[in-house]
C-alpha cells in the first residue's frame, strides 16, 4: 500500500509541474491585441487637449474589448515640468515649435499630469478587461507620442517586450488622438514588425485626421471601420 501511495504521489507532483511549466512557458506567436491609446479625461471634450467626439468612443472601445484575449492600454503621464508644456517656456503659447534638446516639439497646455483628474482614464471605459497600462512621457526633457517609444527613441515603455512575450503577431489599434498618438503608435507597431490595423471609428482626432489615415497607410498600416473586427474570431 506505501508503494501504490507512494506511485500516485509521484504522479501527482509531476502533474502539477507539468501545469506550472505550462503557465511559465511563453505564448505562442499568433495572438492579436488590442491597444486603447490614452482614453483620458484631458483628451475628451472638457479636457486640456480634447479631441473632438473622442467621448463618444468609449462605448465602441469597451465592445472592442469583448473580441480580444489581450488588451492593453497606453497612458500619458507628464510630470508637471514637463518640457512639453507651453508653460514651462517663458512668452511661449501652445502650438509654438521649439527645439526641445534636439527635437523638434510643438508646446501643448499642460495635459495629462500625474496624479490629475486629466490624466485618469474616461468614466465608463472598462478597465477590467485591460491587462497591463503603459506609462509614457515621463521624462521631462522628451515628448512620447508612441505608446512603445518616446520621440527620440531614446526609451521605451516596455510594450514591445510584453507584445512579444505574449505571443502577440497582431495590433489593433483605437483611442486618442488619431492625428498624434494613436498614429505614432501605430507607425512603431508596424515599423518593428507587428501587423498593424487601426480601428478609425474607434478613435479621434485632435486636428487633421484625413492627413494622419493618409500616413498611416503609405506607412503599410490597415485602416478598417469597427464593423470588420466586430464578431470576429481573434486568438
Amino acid at each position: 500500500m506505501r508503494r501504490v501511495w507512494s506511485s500516485l504521489l509521484c504522479i501527482v507532483v509531476a502533474l502539477l509541474a507539468s501545469c506550472s511549466e505550462q503557465v511559465d512557458a511563453p505564448q505562442e506567436a499568433g495572438r492579436s491585441a488590442l491597444i486603447i491609446v490614452d482614453m483620458q479625461n484631458d483628451f475628451v471634450p472638457g479636457g486640456a487637449l480634447a479631441a473632438e467626439g473622442g467621448d463618444q468612443i468609449v462605448g465602441l472601445i469597451n465592445r472592442l474589448q469583448e473580441e480580444f484575449n489581450l488588451v492593453v492600454a497606453t497612458q500619458d503621464w507628464h510630470p508637471e515640468n514637463h518640457g512639453s508644456f507651453a508653460s514651462n517656456h517663458p512668452d511661449r503659447n501652445p502650438g509654438d515649435v521649439i527645439d526641445l534638446h534636439g527635437l523638434k516639439q510643438e508646446l501643448w497646455p499642460d495635459h495629462a499630469v500625474q496624479g490629475s483628474t486629466g490624466a485618469e482614464f474616461v468614466p465608463g471605459l472598462d478597465k477590467t478587461r485591460i491587462t497591463r497600462v503603459f506609462q509614457k512621457g515621463m521624462d521631462p526633457e522628451v515628448d512620447s507620442y508612441s505608446g512603445f517609444f518616446d520621440n527620440g527613441q531614446r526609451g521605451d515603455t516596455g510594450l514591445d517586450a510584453f507584445l512579444r512575450e505574449q505571443g502577440v503577431t497582431e495590433v489593433f489599434v483605437v483611442g486618442l488622438a488619431l492625428d498624434y498618438c494613436v498614429k505614432f503608435t501605430a507607425l512603431d507597431a508596424e515599423r518593428i514588425g507587428f501587423d498593424t490595423t487601426v480601428i478609425a471609428d474607434a478613435s479621434r482626432p485632435v486636428g487633421d485626421g484625413a492627413a494622419a489615415i493618409e500616413a498611416l497607410q503609405v506607412a503599410g498600416v490597415m485602416i478598417v471601420p469597427a464593423s470588420d473586427v466586430l464578431g470576429a474570431a481573434t486568438p
